[in-house]
C-alpha cells in the first residue's frame, strides 16, 4: 500500500520510495524530489552553483568604486536598497530588476529561527553589469 509524503512523492508503507530507494532521497526540509530514474527520457544538466560570498560591506565598497560617490552617501542608499528588496520578498513579490534579472519565490518554508525561501533567478544574456559607472560625476561642485 503506497502513501503519499509531504513533498508529494509516493512511498510505500515499508518507507521505500520510489523503485525501492528507501528514504535517503528525502532531504532535511522534504523539498526536493526524487531523481529521474536512468529511464527517462530527458536527463537534466547539472549546475553547480559555487562561489565567494558577497557581504554588505563589499557591495557598498564595489559601488563606491562604480560610481564615484562617498561611501557616507552610498551606505545608506544600499541599506535601504537592501531592506526594501527583503520586505518585497517576504511579501512573495516578484522582483524584475535589470540587469540583475527576474527573481521569482517558487516555494517557501517557515523553520524556528528563519524562513527559507526557494527562488528562480532568470537573467537575460549579457545580464552582467556594464563597464561604465553607474553614475555621471555632479557638475554642481
Amino acid at each position: 500500500m503506497a502513501r503519499r509524503g509531504s513533498n508529494g512523492a509516493t512511498t510505500d508503507m515499508n518507507g521505500e520510495g520510489p523503485e525501492g530507494m528507501g528514504l535517503d532521497w528525502l532531504t532535511e526540509d522534504g523539498l526536493e524530489p526524487p531523481a529521474a530514474s536512468a529511464s527517462a527520457s530527458t536527463t537534466a544538466k547539472a549546475v553547480t552553483v559555487a562561489g565567494p560570498e558577497l557581504k554588505k560591506k563589499e557591495l557598498i565598497d564595489r559601488i563606491v568604486a562604480r560610481s564615484g560617490l562617498k561611501r557616507r552617501e552610498v551606505k545608506p542608499a544600499v541599506e535601504a536598497m537592501l531592506q526594501e528588496l527583503a520586505a518585497a520578498v517576504q511579501a512573495g513579490e516578484e522582483l524584475n530588476l535589470p540587469p540583475f534579472g527576474k527573481l521569482k519565490i517558487t516555494r517557501s518554508k517557515d523553520l524556528a529561527n528563519a524562513r527559507v525561501f526557494h527562488c528562480r533567478l532568470r537573467q537575460a544574456e549579457g545580464g552582467t553589469a556594464a563597464a561604465e559607472p553607474l553614475a555621471e560625476a555632479d557638475e554642481e561642485g
